[in-house]
């Protein structure tokens, strides 16, 4: 059985930095950073079977018109079961009246499938080095 938490009270981070990094969705985050990341969201969801983390979602907003989900993954043995769909739907549901985005190169037409429409719309810069923040 899936369940799915918003809060972040006994996340094991570690163990999210491994799963991630043994599914090749790593980007480098330490466990650490991945917590920072995930608190400094505006809405997280984390998706478990049993005590194992199997996916993740987070959306970064100011809360009243505009929205920025990263992090979709669901771990590779649970894929095309409806968990990253799940988790979606679930921080949709806290963004009425916004304009959301996401940008990605994969999967596609799942995001259309969840009412996404493809723009070429991006602009980017790393300030400095890549994951250094002092």
């Amino acid at each position: 059985m899936v369940t799915y938490k918003h809060d972040l009270e006994n996340v094991d981070w570690e163990e999210m930095k491994a799963t991630i990094s043994q599914d090749k969705f790593d980007n480098g985050r330490s466990a650490e950073q991945l917590k920072a990341s995930f608190a400094n969201s505006y809405a997280t969801c984390i998706a478990y079977a049993g005590d194992r983390i199997i996916g993740t979602a987070r959306v970064l907003s100011d809360g009243i018109c505009n929205a920025y989900i990263v992090d979709i993954w669901a771990f590779t043995p649970y894929r095309h079961q409806g968990i990253a769909s799940t988790m979606m739907r679930i921080l949709l549901d806290k963004l009425q009246g916004q304009h959301v985005c996401l940008f990605t190169d994969d999967s596609i037409q799942f995001y259309k499938k969840l009412g996404f429409t493809e723009r070429e719309t991006c602009l980017e810069q790393i300030i400095g080095k890549w994951l250094v923040n002092t």
